[in-house]
């Protein structure tokens, strides 16, 4: 049994615009056991956080975790041994940035989550949605034009999705994913930018499909994250009872406000798109990809004001692809521009773990919560920079009651 107290600590957690008065928390194994003033529990370690502010763990409630190159055509041919390898070195970087948790939305499996479970990576801890449902033509369809078999990727771990069409096949591979370990379902309802027949325009599946979808997550206890970019798609995808919405960078004003009426919650994932524009050619992206990416790019910043606006709850997204995934904490500096830095704070924190399904264990410091935790040396609400650096700016992480780095005295 190991037990750690902090003292002292000004916890900083998105729901509030201020820090804390100072506290104890006292961590014991995996988990806080105790937080309050004057703990006199004893413990093994003692620290006095008087010169730094806590925080819960991050969570990046968009990500893509197989994603070792840019171009996630190319991803999806190599051998599942390689895809794996790098996705230990994504992992293990966004860990040292202080993600604790991650949702990856499109192409984990449930072997991966086992790895994290029983110690052999050290990264995030996962929530999967296994591979993403995308129509023939659609968002995750990387075969191109010439290229008619349809089962072309389907097994390859690199892969983001799986390509399914008509009621039948949406409902068994719902099933399916959910069977193999998918604690969400990902459906693709919208054109994207990293797959080469479908412009940004398309709708994906039918609403029949999307309704199948929503009902088996709904069966299963869960729900339907869905791909989205265009104000006419977000609006269908709510209507089939959609509720986690991805990206929604062209959604306008009075599509915000009813999907905030119908409980719905938005994750956008700005940074993506900036980094594709200028780098997302050298590292491999298609001509196709980079000049598309502009069609959602310039709308970003505004579309985070009108659901702000509009009572939206927002989660944190990242989207990241191959080398872009340095980039990962930049969105909050990108947010910040337009929001509250304590609500983007809270995106990254009780937004998510509500989102993760796993609200009061994670993204939370208080009793029963797993310890997962940022010791920082200057407070985020005055600079949401302090986020970023790679982790420079944070003198501890602690993920599980374990630290992943610790330069405390």
């Amino acid at each position: 049994m190991t037990s750690i107290l902090f003292k002292n600590a000004r916890i900083i957690d998105g729901t509030s615009d201020r820090a804390n008065d100072p506290v104890d928390v006292f961590v014991e194994n995996n988990l806080i056991r105790e937080v309050g003033s004057g703990i006199t529990t004893s413990a093994e370690t003692i620290f006095d956080l008087s010169r730094y502010y806590l925080m819960p763990g991050l969570i990046d409630c968009h990500v893509h975790i197989v994603a070792g190159v840019a171009n996630l055509g190319v991803n999806a041919t190599f051998p599942d041994s390689l895809v794996m390898a790098r996705s230990i070195r994504i992992q293990e970087g966004m860990l040292k940035r202080g993600f604790t948790t991650v949702r990856d939305v499109g192409g984990a499996d449930y072997g991966q989550v086992k790895a994290w479970e029983e110690g052999l990576v050290k990264g995030p801890r996962l929530v999967i949605s296994g591979k993403a449902l995308s129509q023939s033509g659609g968002h995750c369809d990387f075969r191109g034009p010439y290229n008619p078999w349809p089962d072309h990727y389907a097994q390859r771990l690199g892969s983001l999705g799986r390509i399914c069409d008509g009621a039948t096949e949406v409902r068994r591979f719902t099933r399916e994913e959910i069977k193999g370990g998918a604690k969400f379902v990902k459906v693709m309802a919208n054109g994207g930018v990293a797959s080469p027949t479908d412009p940004i325009h398309f709708l994906g599946f039918s609403r029949e499909e999307l309704k199948i979808a929503v009902e088996e997550a709904e069966n299963a206890g869960t729900y339907v994250a869905a791909h989205l970019y265009t104000d006419e798609a977000i609006r269908r995808a709510v209507e089939c009872g959609v509720h986690s919405l991805e990206h929604c960078n062209l959604i306008q004003s009075e599509t915000a406000k009813f999907a905030a009426e119908q409980g719905a919650v938005a994750v956008p994932t700005l940074v993506v798109y900036d980094k594709i524009a200028s780098i997302g050619g050298e590292l491999g992206m298609g001509a196709s990809a980079v000049s598309k990416v502009e069609a959602v790019r310039k709308a970003g910043m505004d579309s985070i004001s009108i659901m702000h606006d509009a009572g939206l709850t927002l989660a944190y997204g990242s989207d990241l692809l191959g080398e872009m995934h340095q980039f990962q904490s930049e969105e909050f500096v990108l947010r910040g521009q337009v929001m509250p830095a304590y609500k983007v704070i809270a995106s990254a924190t009780n937004i998510g773990a509500k989102l993760c399904k796993m609200e009061g264990q994670i993204g939370t410091i208080s009793e029963g919560a797993f310890a997962d935790m940022l010791v920082l040396d200057a407070n985020p609400l005055d600079d949401l920079s302090v986020l970023g650096h790679q982790g420079a700016r944070m003198a501890a992480i602690m993920q599980n009651g374990v630290f992943a780095k610790c330069n405390l005295q």
